[in-house]
């Protein structure tokens, strides 16, 4: 059985109450259309790639206690990627229920919360032992750049370097993140040589792959039919 580093023993106060914990901030899931658009499409495409490792679990914006006994000390990312919990379906994800903080989350910054997310959540994910903790700017204009990477080394964040590839490397995903030419986000699997694309992605891509095949194969058929008429006229 696999042990994770940042397993947590969280102080609590016991209590009976079961509604303590609510599902939901009243919050919307993200500041924009365009930060909705981006995230749904990370969370698909990290979910599809995970999607084998049944103990990889995946969410984004889900409610996640950390003190039990405390409703207050509650933080929703972005991003969440928890390895050895499981992948089934949670209201909510409590750090003392999992027996473990996530290993890596993502926030999408904006401007009501770039300064929280460069200050105090730095600080909060850091306490909770979350090793890679990663920023993402869509427009480009509230973090000192548009992808940002830390991981924690002794108690601390560090900046993650960009690669030579201009991607930030999460060791704990093993992916590469990268901003493209739109500003958008996109992920490299470097072990594969891929991209990663969600299932609707995949999909499109293989529906082209069969329809240019289909055409060459119609093209070669055609190719030797007019091959043979040419031989047949000279005979």
């Amino acid at each position: 059985m696999e042990s994770y580093p940042n397993g947590l023993k969280i102080p609590y106060a016991p209590t009976d109450a079961t509604d303590l914990y609510p599902e939901t901030d009243g919050q919307p899931m993200a500041a924009s259309d365009l930060h909705r658009e981006i995230l749904i499409w990370l969370l698909q495409s990290l979910e599809s790639y995970f999607a084998s490792k049944s103990e990889v679990y995946v969410s984004g914006d889900i409610l996640t206690y950390y003190t039990e006994g405390n409703p207050r000390a509650v933080v929703a990312p972005d991003v969440l990627v928890s390895f050895g919990v499981g992948q089934k379906k949670r209201l909510t994800y409590k750090v003392w229920e999992e027996g473990k903080a996530p290993d890596f989350v993502m926030e999408f910054s904006s401007k009501s919360t770039y300064q929280t997310d460069l200050t105090n959540k730095v600080d909060l994910y850091a306490a909770l032992g979350i090793p890679e903790y990663f920023l993402y700017d869509a427009e480009g204009i509230y973090l000192p750049s548009p992808l940002m990477g830390f991981q924690l080394m002794d108690g601390a964040y560090v900046p993650i370097q960009e690669n030579a590839a201009g991607g930030i490397h999460s060791a704990v995903l093993d992916l590469d993140f990268h901003i493209i030419a739109d500003g958008r986000l996109a992920i490299y699997e470097p072990r594969a040589g891929r991209w990663l694309q969600t299932p609707v992605e995949a999909a499109e891509a293989r529906a082209a792959e069969e329809a240019a095949a289909r055409q060459k194969a119609e093209a070669e058929v055609a190719e030797l039919r007019e091959e043979l008429e040419r031989l047949k006229a000279r005979s």
